[in-house]
């Protein structure tokens, strides 16, 4: 089918980019200064991160393009186009990832399209390859014309829903747990984190600092805080490298050697330092279903620890490296091992049967996958 052919090839370009981030992450993480302390080291990490938008058009593009370099170009031009032009309509917006791999999209479908184009003499210059660049700026200024003025009330309503959620309770917590992980390909999770780790609830310190959110308040000493993050611990540590060990044993034989590699270390990744983009990136666009049930068990694993009265936190993100630096200040922290084992088995079993059960197209069951 037609469809699935496409998923097909947007699993395989997709699959350039993400082994790009184990390193980086595994580099942002040992530099940052709660661990070895090396900026330069940090930095080269971040650089990958915080230009993880452009490195997904570009590799995407690449992918659709069946690896010609023209194609790359166009997403880059293209992806600054839609940057700067929805931007200037609203200087808030942040599309995140999306905005990446929408561009990267567009610029392989306008390669196969026109870059064996024909113009009329007076314009041949511009003809064959070198026209993708021009005509992917031209959709892009479309794009960012419609995303412009879309996507501020998407961001305002998140923002809005966040206010609700810090009183709801487990209902509360539930939800973020859900949509922190549902937002992530949009980039809009950064809005709804923002403000629950850094703006609701206040805390006067001994001190009289008064400081706000749940990540600044854990660290600061107040005994409420930690209930937005303890949840992260099962998920990252134990799911999350659980699900990519199912992809793995749930690949062609033929082809378990060939994705090994991305996803032990991709695995090895979350454990250590939190980082999941790079199993997430794995599934999330080729087996939406099981992004899908992913966040569900997020949502259920931060209401699990919620009512537990489980109270941790992390000065970066859930991995065995802010366990060990806040394990002293956490609550019940040794009950986040036991929740974690179990979820790693449960997040094993759910992915393997649904993965097989529906042959879903995860790295390893792609066509000609190399």
């Amino acid at each position: 089918m037609k469809w699935l052919a496409s998923v097909q090839k947007l699993g395989k370009a997709l699959m350039l980019p993400v082994a790009v981030l184990p390193a980086a992450a595994l580099l942002l993480r040992l530099g940052a200064p709660d661990v070895f302390n090396i900026p330069f080291i940090m930095q080269a990490g971040a650089a990958v991160f915080d230009n993880l938008p452009l490195i997904f058009a570009i590799g995407i593009a690449i992918g659709f393009a069946e690896g010609d370099g023209v194609a790359a170009l166009a997403a880059a031009v293209g992806y600054f186009v839609l940057t700067k032009g929805a931007t200037t309509i609203n200087k808030d917006i942040n599309m995140g990832v999306l905005g990446g791999i929408l561009m990267g999209i567009i610029a392989g479908y306008l390669y196969n399209k026109y870059h064996d184009i024909k113009l009329p003499d007076f314009l041949g210059f511009f003809g064959g390859k070198r026209f993708v660049p021009i005509v992917t700026a031209f959709a892009a200024i479309v794009l960012a014309l419609v995303m412009g003025y879309v996507w501020p009330p998407i961001q305002n309503g998140i923002y809005a829903l966040g206010e609700w959620i810090i009183g709801a309770g487990a209902l509360g917590v539930f939800v973020y747990g859900v949509l922190n992980r549902l937002l992530i390909p949009f980039g809009l999770h950064h809005v709804i984190n923002s403000l629950v780790w850094f703006v609701f609830g206040t805390f006067k310190t001994a001190a009289g600092e008064v400081v706000t959110g749940d990540l600044n308040r854990f660290f600061a000493g107040d005994p409420t805080a930690g209930i937005f993050m303890a949840g992260f611990y099962p998920i990252m540590m134990f799911g999350l490298p659980a699900a990519a060990l199912a992809m793995w044993a749930a690949a062609r034989p033929n082809q378990r050697k060939v994705v090994s590699g991305v996803l032990i270390s991709a695995a090895l990744t979350a454990l250590l330092t939190g980082i999941t983009e790079p199993i997430e990136f794995a599934f999330m666009f080729l087996a939406p279903v099981l992004y899908v049930i992913h966040a569900l068990l997020t949502g259920l694993s931060l209401t699990i620890t919620y009512i537990l009265g489980i109270k941790a936190g992390f000065g970066f993100s859930a991995g065995l490296i802010d366990y060990v630096l806040s394990y002293g200040i956490s609550t019940k922290p040794l009950l986040l091992l036991l929740i974690g084992i179990i979820y790693g088995a449960i997040y094993y079993v759910i992915f393997y049967y649904v993965i097989v059960k529906f042959n879903l197209p995860t790295p390893g069951r792609l066509e000609e996958e190399a």
